[in-house]
């Protein structure tokens, strides 16, 4: 069965600074996909060529097997998107929001029962510009959730959550990837990965240091462990 993501040799620079070296890695549908590194390892910048808000240099970037960079707006209605930070409008209120947006999908995830899931209905009277950054997460997740994606991209999905809103997101994501979803994530959070993670990616100066399954990846070690280990390694 191909992969719901492809990523093969891909390369992308921002003049003299190369982001994205020859990485090459892969996502299953079904399967939470945690991608690692440290700040400039390339991390965002795959994603974002995966989202099709960026246009590879060379190599390959392929979503349920389509390019995104020319994606037609079928395809662009079956991934989710969630960005580090941005891509909400600060002057509407949340329900409003994701009412609009699920206006734009044929089988949309109930907007009442979503907010309720992610706690939004607490604060729905909040206009984005006033709502704290753990608030403001939690809608970007909704964002990204209401169409019901086959492909769910999400940059630091739980990154200024208090830790029980994080551990609600951990169990949404896994229910998502459960249901068939192929839910990729960045993320910071050894812990994130450890709980939530099916498969890691590291990546360190644009390149992929390990790939696989967690198991396979901490080899009896913890993620932690492993990681510091490989990024070490990188930098000497």
């Amino acid at each position: 069965m191909a992969p719901a993501v492809l990523v093969h040799d891909l390369r992308h620079a921002f003049g003299r600074t190369t982001a994205v070296d020859g990485a090459s890695w892969s996502a299953s549908s079904g399967r939470v996909t945690a991608v690692l590194g440290p700040n400039g390892a390339g991390k965002t910048t795959t994603v974002e060529c995966l989202e099709g808000l960026r246009r590879p240099d060379a190599g390959e970037a392929r979503v349920l097997g389509t390019d995104p960079w020319r994606a037609s707006a079928e395809h662009r209605a079956a991934v989710g998107v969630m960005l580090q930070d941005g891509g909400l409008p600060t002057t509407t209120r949340p329900l409003p929001l994701l009412r609009h947006l699920a206006a734009l999908y044929a089988d949309p995830w109930p907007v009442d029962d979503l907010a309720a899931r992610l706690g939004i209905d607490a604060f729905a009277r909040t206009t984005v510009r006033r709502m704290s950054g753990g608030q403001r997460q939690r809608v970007a997740l909704a964002t990204a959730l209401v169409g019901r994606p086959q492909v769910l991209f999400l940059d630091e999905p739980t990154a200024g959550l208090d830790p029980h809103a994080r551990r609600e997101v951990w169990d949404l994501l896994r229910s998502e990837a459960g249901g068939g979803t192929c839910v990729v994530l960045t993320t910071h959070s050894f812990e994130e990965a450890e709980r939530i993670a099916d498969d890691v990616v590291v990546l360190t100066a644009g390149r992929v240091a390990a790939a696989g399954s967690l198991d396979a990846v901490r080899g009896g070690r913890s993620l932690e462990d492993v990681y510091f280990g490989l990024t070490a390694e990188a930098e000497r």
